[in-house]
């Protein structure tokens, strides 16, 4: 049929399309986060971006939140309704972010319900003036060319995380995530921390250590069994 120009050969090419890997999530690296902090001078826009860093909330999520959502005496804050999900969780927040959140309250109007407001105290700050405080500090800070959005600051905290050895699991309840697979994303630590695990792993079984081997996380294992990694038992199957 081709030969005969009937049919033109490009209708017998075989179409493959190619799945492009998915881009990482965009993490800070500490000299860019500490060059950030440094040049913050109002308490709000500290407490704000020191909490992003610090609990991994979307932007989204901390915008909403209200007076009554913080347990000051706990370090916690209580989020009803996922931004993306419809599953409430509890995220916590460092020493130094509850540092700069008093600092904040302490000056914050009292009337407003809102953690962070806008002109009017009674409504909440809005996405775009958060993010144009943020354009402010990156370019201030000389970051601006590296392309970081307040999201970034989600990503950091679960790179970071992850990185000082806190568990996938763990993660992904203070993340929100409903499969532990987005978790994954964040899975790519530094060189250095694999080179510390590795030898700190490798010195454990050089020693004869025992070891618990049927103490299966169950989060992890149903992940493992969906990617054909485990047998429905428990047990790793051959390579």
């Amino acid at each position: 049929m081709v030969h005969k120009e009937i049919l033109a050969p490009k209708i017998l090419y075989k179409k493959i399309r190619i799945k492009l890997p998915e881009e990482l999530p965009r993490a800070m690296p500490m000299e860019d986060t500490r060059r950030l902090l440094s040049v913050i001078d109002k308490d709000r826009d500290l407490a704000m971006i020191l909490l992003l860093l610090h609990t991994g909330m979307r932007i989204g999520e901390l915008l909403n939140v209200k007076m009554t959502d913080i347990i000051l005496p706990e370090r916690k804050i209580l989020l009803y309704l996922g931004e993306k999900n419809c599953h409430g969780r509890v995220v916590y927040y460092s020493d130094q972010a509850e540092h700069a959140l008093r600092k904040w309250l302490a000056v914050k109007d009292s009337n407003s319900e809102f953690l962070f407001y806008g002109q009017k105290h009674y409504q909440k700050l809005c996405y775009v003036a958060a993010w144009g405080t943020f354009r402010q500090y990156l370019e201030k800070a000389g970051l601006a060319h590296k392309g970081y959005s307040l999201h970034s600051l989600r990503h950091t905290f679960a790179t970071n995380m992850l990185n000082a050895g806190l568990r996938l699991e763990v993660l992904q309840k203070l993340l929100g995530h409903l499969s532990i697979d987005v978790t994954l994303q964040y899975a790519k630590m530094s060189n250095a921390t694999r080179e510390k695990e590795f030898f700190k792993a490798m010195a454990i079984v050089e020693k004869g250590v025992t070891h618990e081997y049927n103490r299966v996380n169950p989060h992890l294992q149903a992940v493992f069994e969906e990617k054909k990694l485990l047998g429905a038992d428990g047990k790793e199957l051959p390579a």
